[in-house]
């Protein structure tokens, strides 16, 4: 017997991003694309991030002997900090690698008639949601009796 998709509001969330992202790049060519936009953002903003924190880390020591009376706390939050870069740096180093990696599936190209399969297997895969005939499918199935609420 399969198993239900989990329906808790992230599975959900991540469902709908999932199908989403299958209908509006449903081809091999815009999901490497969207892909490696979706690699590089998330570099960029780490990257950004673990600049800003190493800059507020930089700041916290030079002003640590001016502020001897809150030394615990201080000490405290720069651990906290410098545990945060420390993921950071591994995060980014993970993201490299990815890259790396990713640059290979740039060296795949396919026709045009295999662009054509992708996107009526993504149409499968993830119909659009707001198409009507999906709608009243969709009215159709809430309204029958027999099926078991969830």
């Amino acid at each position: 017997m399969p198993e239900e998709p989990c329906q808790c509001p992230d599975c959900l969330r991540f469902y709908r991003e999932h199908d989403r992202l299958i209908r509006e790049f449903p081809t091999l060519r815009k999901q490497q694309e969207i892909n490696w936009a979706a690699l590089q953002s998330f570099r960029t903003l780490c990257g950004r991030v673990l600049e800003e924190l190493q800059k507020k880390l930089n700041s916290n020591s030079s002003n640590t002997s001016e502020e001897n009376i809150h030394k615990v706390s201080i000490e405290k939050k720069e651990k906290s900090i410098t545990q945060v870069i420390s993921d950071l740096e591994n995060i980014n180093a993970h993201l490299y690698s990815i890259e790396a990696l990713m640059e290979r599936v740039f060296d795949v190209k396919v026709s045009e008639e295999v662009e054509d399969i992708f996107r009526e297997v993504a149409g499968e895969l993830a119909p659009d949601p707001l198409n009507i005939d999906r709608l009243r499918l969709n009215r159709l199935l809430h309204q029958t009796p027999d099926l078991p609420e969830k």
